[in-house]
């Protein structure tokens, strides 16, 4: 049985459909990942299988308990990161920890064993009777993590787990997170809008305005676009556009002010175009299907021309809720 089972689930808010008929699984020890611009319905979703939000429509399990009918069962099988922090500043960071044991019924006496493994794990051992606001934000999103696992859940839900952190620290965290699979058997569900870091999930649901528009491992979604990606700058973009067209057959996505093409054997074509319209072009690369490539097919658009920050997005959100 899955660990995660989805079945058309909706939310609305007033007018706004946020998540519109969204249906998938999890399987136990997976690395899910929900990939999309902010706005998407990622965290709305996350919040209704975390209990925070209730459905407008459909029904959601975890570890087999209704997200709606047992959630109380549901919030002790799950551990869940915020994007935006929620530790006690003004507590160190065993104090947080300690509280958290508290909510969740950990038992005391297999506390300080749980505790001291998880600062160890996520390298804070020695900052454990520091107070949380001289943390980084590194440092205090790798505490969320440790307080999160506490209570030995079935599921870790982290929302944007890396936003507004350095590259090296994001490359932390990751070593975290694949750790947790390894090593506990946790099951991760993950929401993010960088490319790259999807690329670590066993499986992505690429999610646009709600609807789940892809499902599949990160090698199964490139291969939807199959082709290589040939990338051109021009003083006129339009007109080369359709001088390609009219010559080669293809028709290509503006993108950034370029012009993005889907062709085989990349490296074969580029003498061929540049013979016909050489004098059009600027520039010109090639590189294979990323993740980008298959998001600008679904969509007509690239990830981050929708993409918004973590704190606009939660107010956004926030105020629709208030209406």
């Amino acid at each position: 049985m899955s660990i995660v089972a989805v079945e058309d689930l909706v939310k609305k808010f007033k007018d706004l459909t946020a998540v519109d008929k969204v249906g998938f699984t999890v399987e136990r020890g997976e690395i899910f990942g929900f990939l999309g611009p902010n706005g998407a319905g990622k965290s709305t979703t996350i919040q209704m299988l975390a209990t925070l939000l209730k459905p407008t429509g459909g029904r959601a399990w975890i570890d087999g308990h209704d997200t709606v009918r047992e959630q109380f069962a549901v919030r002790q099988s799950i551990g869940l990161v915020f994007q935006d922090p929620s530790l006690d500043g003004n507590l160190t960071a065993m104090e947080n920890l300690d509280f958290h044991a508290r909510l969740y019924n950990v038992d005391p006496k297999v506390l300080p064993v749980r505790r001291r493994e998880l600062l160890e794990m996520v390298e804070l051992s020695d900052r454990t009777r520091d107070l949380v606001k001289t943390f980084s934000g590194g440092m205090k999103r790798r505490l969320e993590i440790a307080r999160g696992l506490l209570h030995h859940p079935a599921v870790l839900f982290l929302d944007e787990p890396t936003v507004g952190l350095d590259p090296q620290t994001r490359n932390h965290i990751w070593t975290y997170i694949r750790s947790l699979r390894t090593k506990g058997g946790v099951t991760i569900f993950l929401t993010t809008h960088y490319m790259d870091e999807a690329e670590n999930c066993d499986r992505i649901a690429i999610i646009d305005h709600g609807q789940i528009v892809a499902l599949d491992t990160p090698a199964g979604l490139k291969q939807m676009v199959g082709k290589d990606i040939v990338n051109l700058t021009s003083k006129n973009v339009d007109r080369l556009a359709g001088e390609i067209a009219e010559r080669f057959g293809l028709k290509g996505n503006r993108l950034d002010g370029q012009l993005q093409l889907e062709t085989e054997q990349g490296d074969l074509f580029i003498p061929r175009l540049l013979a016909e319209v050489g004098s059009a072009v600027d520039s010109v690369n090639l590189h294979k299907p990323t993740l980008d490539d298959v998001f600008l097919k679904l969509t007509g658009r690239a990830i981050r021309e929708e993409s918004i920050s973590a704190g606009d997005a939660m107010r956004t959100m926030m105020k629709r809720r208030l209406r």
